[in-house]
This record gives structure tokens, sequence and C-alpha cells, in this order.
């Protein structure tokens, strides 16, 4: 990955989402021949000279200070993740690493398996580049996976872009296309060296065009919560909430939680799902009270 122009990209990417009027920058009648706010208008804002703001957006940043960072943050408005990221990708290009960082875990210890089993709502591990490592019954039931676990390890980024399932599976198939992209940006800027990451980034770019034109956007995500709508060809239309959890003692992987709301239909879709591929499932779990561990 090449630093400086990821952080050129970045910044002129947020500076053109950022409206003068979201910025409180004041609008003058007449054509504005750029989208967003202005460089002189960034600069402005952040408290720095049109010429050193130029500079900073060309990737020429090395020697900027925390404050003057923030200060640009702030100028731009990025959320928490998209100030992250920045961060990430000028300790990269100060020659510093970032956040010291595991390599992307590829299996889960059995605890966690342990862990997983005993949740009774769809639940699953993944690691940045968005590796299925292991899942849950519910959850294999869920994505028509064998029940024995034996197909549990696949990308998910692959599985939205390159396979035609995705997009009856997904009700919400644009921004699930969207959030795995901005999942990898982010990621890309935490560990660049990761050559599976790379590779994912690589295939997708070459296989598909939607993937190339999200991963221009620069937009950044972490997993935290929210919500899933999901189709399942044999018990129909189901929405979820999510969790996304770190594991401490495994840097690097994400445990998400599904959650049902009580008596919704998503609730009695589970139970049926439960049932056919657990029997137990139906005589013991509650899945109106959620996930559980």
């Amino acid at each position: 990955m090449d630093s400086k122009s990821e952080i050129s990209s970045f910044l002129m990417s947020r500076r053109a989402k950022l409206s003068p009027e979201e910025a409180g920058v004041p609008f003058y009648n007449g054509t504005r021949r750029v989208p967003g706010l202005r460089r002189e208008e960034v600069a402005h804002l952040a408290g720095v000279s049109s010429d050193y703001y130029a500079r900073l957006e060309r990737g020429k940043i090395s020697g900027a200070s925390r404050e003057v960072l923030e200060a640009l943050a702030r100028a731009l408005q990025l959320d928490d993740d998209e100030r992250d990221h920045l961060f990430n990708l000028v300790q990269i290009t100060q020659h510093r690493s970032p956040r010291k960082r595991t390599p992307n875990r590829t299996t889960v210890r059995p605890d966690v398996q342990r862990v997983l089993d005993s949740i009774q709502t769809p639940a699953f591990v993944q690691n940045a580049r968005l590796d299925r490592l292991a899942s849950n019954r519910i959850g294999r039931a869920l994505h028509s996976l064998p029940a024995d676990g034996s197909r549990d390890e696949y990308n998910y980024a692959y599985f939205l872009f390159l396979d035609s399932r995705a997009s009856r599976f997904h009700r919400d198939f644009e921004n699930a296309k969207h959030n795995a992209v901005a999942l990898l940006h982010a990621a890309t800027a935490q560990d660049p060296y990761d050559k599976g990451l790379i590779e994912v980034v690589g295939t997708l770019s070459t296989q598909s065009e939607e993937f190339r034109r999200l991963w221009a956007s620069h937009d950044v995500f972490r997993y935290r919560s929210g919500a899933k709508l999901l189709t399942h060809a044999e018990v129909g239309d189901l929405e979820f909430g999510y969790e996304s959890l770190e594991l401490p003692s495994d840097p690097g992987l994400v445990m998400l939680v599904f959650t049902v709301e009580p008596g919704s239909k998503t609730a009695q879709a589970m139970r049926i799902l439960g049932s056919w591929n657990e029997p137990e499932f139906a005589e013991n779990a509650d899945v109106d009270d959620g996930a559980r561990s």
C-alpha cells in the first residue's frame, strides 16, 4: 500500500463530502468548481496555511504534529473511525508501525468455539480481512452451511461480491457491500503488510467493478452494533440486531452475535430453523431472550 497516495485520496474524499453549509463556511453565489470544500477553506478551518494544507493533501505529512492532525480531523468533521484511519496512515508514512497487531489469525481456540456453541442465536468469529473462521449451529443453519462445521471457513467479502446468492440473502445488500469494503479499507491502515488482506483486496479489485468503485470512496468503518436484514430461502425475511465483541485473548478476532427481538417474526422463524437443524434447540432454547453465553 502506498501510504502517501492513500492519505492524499482519503483527505480529498473527505473534503469532497463536506459541504460549505455543513462546515459553517460562508457560501457566496457563483459556481464552485469542486465538490465539497476548497483546500483553502479546509486550511482556514484547521488553522494552517493553504500551502501547508496542500502539502498534507499530497501526502507529505511526515512532519505534521498531533495537534495539526487533530485540527484537520475537526475541520473535516471526521468520525472516530475516520480519525483513527487517518492517524494509522500517518504512522505508516512516518515509518512507524501502527498499533502493534498480531497477524490475522486463521483459526479459533476450542474455548472460543465452546462460547459460540453456548450462544443460542447466530454467532460467528472473523478476522480483519473478513475471513469467517467459526460459527455456531444456528449460524450455520442461517447461512445454509453444513451442521458439522466443515465449511465454516470462507471469506465474507468474496461471498458478497463474487457469489450470486448474496443478493438474495441480503435485503440490505448495498449497505452490506459498502460496510464490507469500509471494513477492509480500515484494516489496510491497521495492518498494511498482511499478505492475506492484500490478496483479498487485489482479488476483489480485479474481479468486481463495484468493489473498485466502493474502494475509491475511501470510506472506513468498524463493527460495533447495528442491524442485519436477511432472507432465508426456507423461513423468509429475517431482521436481526448485532453486537461486535473483540476477543482480548485473541487479538484481531471479532465475535459477531446476532440478537432477536422477543416475540418477533424472526424469533418464530429462528425457532423453526433451529428445530430443523438441532432438535434440542426448540426444547431448550428461548431465542426471545436474545443471545446469551
